[in-house]
C-alpha cells in the first residue's frame, strides 16, 4: 500500500512527535507499505522518511522545485517527484497514494487534509485520510469537525472520510477496513 503522510517540516516542535513518527515509519515498513511525502529534509518528514528507510522501506518525495532549489530535498527519498507548486504536490501525492495519514502540522497539513476530503465529499476518489492523533494533536481540529457536523455544514458524515486514530494499532484497524 502506498500511503501518503501529511507533516510538519518544523524541527522546532515536541520531542514526542519525533519519537512517534519514528516508530510509525519502522511500522510502514515492517508491514510492507511505502510512503509517499513532501520529500523535504526538516521535521517530521525527515524523520519518517529516515526511520522508513533504516526499516527497509520505501520513500516516494513529491517535492517543489523551490525546495529542490534550496536544498532542502531529503535523502532519504527512494525516489522523487519534483512539481511546480503546492497544488501540483497534492494532486501528484493524491495520484500514487492509496490513503493518507495526517501527522502533527501547521497549515500545509491542514491545506492537504482538507483538500483530499473535501475531493472525497464531491467523489473525485474513495481515499480517506486518517488524523494520528499523536498526545491529543488533533483534538481541536475533532471539535471543530464534529461542531461543523451537528451545524449541518458537511457533507454526509465527516468519520466516513476522516478517521482519527490515538497510536499504531489503530492506524493499522483502520488501514484493513
Amino acid at each position: 500500500m502506498n500511503i501518503g503522510v501529511f507533516c510538519s517540516a518544523n524541527n522546532q516542535i515536541d520531542a514526542a512527535y519525533f519519537q512517534l513518527t519514528e516508530e510509525l515509519g519502522r511500522w510502514v515498513a515492517k508491514s510492507g507499505h511505502q510512503i509517499v511525502f513532501g520529500g523535504v529534509n526538516q521535521g517530521l518528514m525527515e524523520c519518517l522518511a529516515k526511520a522508513v528507510k533504516e526499516a527497509g522501506g520505501k520513500t516516494l518525495g513529491v517535492v517543489p522545485s523551490i525546495v529542490e532549489e534550496t536544498g532542502r530535498t531529503s535523502q532519504f527519498n527512494d525516489r522523487v517527484l519534483t512539481c511546480n507548486n503546492l497544488s501540483e504536490r497534492k494532486q501528484l501525492m493524491l495520484d500514487e497514494s492509496d490513503v493518507f495519514i495526517a501527522l502533527p502540522g501547521g497549515v500545509g497539513t491542514l491545506d492537504e487534509v482538507f483538500t483530499v476530503a473535501a475531493s472525497y465529499t464531491i467523489g473525485y476518489h474513495r481515499k480517506r485520510v486518517i488524523l494520528y492523533n499523536m498526545n491529543g494533536f488533533w483534538d481541536s481540529t475533532v471539535r471543530m469537525l464534529d461542531d461543523l457536523q451537528q451545524r449541518g455544514m458537511v457533507r454526509g458524515q465527516w468519520r466516513d472520510y476522516i478517521g482519527v486514530a490515538n497510536n499504531i494499532q489503530e492506524i493499522a484497524k483502520q488501514l484493513e477496513e
